[in-house]
């Protein structure tokens, strides 16, 4: 086993999850895949994190431990915690330069992109789940709501299921 991939690929799974088990996924395809680690490891090591306590996403240092002992327990422990570790490192950073003429206009661009994305991604859904007045009264409400910042996302996101259930069951 390359300990320097293993590095890589821990930290690819990390870096592209949301936490806990969500690199599960990557990490099972690619040790899999070079032989590096077992169904039996992944099911010991998804055990251990359940009964450990703390984070369930310690899961993965006993599988860097299963499949490459101390070492691999090490390097899926810097892995996991360098992610968070360089988003600290750039709220830091941004902190001090927020004020800057040049990275104000960057964010209302990156602000403007995102709103941009999200309206396309919103009229894709709802034209593919069929668009109605209903449909786009929810959308619309959904819109105002969050616009407001008063109302949790989860909430909002609960009340539009809701209204999808109740409003559009006769569809």
């Amino acid at each position: 086993m390359n300990p320097w991939l293993s590095f890589w690929l821990f930290l690819k799974a990390s870096l592209f999850s949301t936490g806990g088990m969500g690199n599960l996924p990557s990490l099972h395809n690619d040790l899999l895949a070079r032989r590096w680690a077992t169904e039996r490891q992944f099911a010991e090591s998804l055990l251990i994190g359940q009964l450990a306590p703390g984070p369930n996403g310690f899961w993965v240092l006993s599988l860097g431990f299963l499949t490459d002992g101390l070492r691999g327990a090490l390097l899926a422990l810097l892995a996991i915690n360098l992610p968070p570790m360089l988003i600290l490192l750039v709220e830091r950073l941004y902190r001090h330069v927020k004020e800057h003429p040049a990275v104000e206009g960057f964010m209302r661009g990156m602000s403007l992109a995102l709103t941009g994305m999200f309206a396309i991604t919103m009229y894709r859904l709802l034209r593919g789940g069929g668009l109605d007045v209903r449909t786009v009264l929810i959308a619309l409400a959904a819109v105002g709501l969050g616009a407001t910042r008063r109302v949790p996302l989860i909430v909002i996101v609960a009340l539009a299921a809701v209204a999808g259930v109740l409003f559009t069951s006769g569809h």
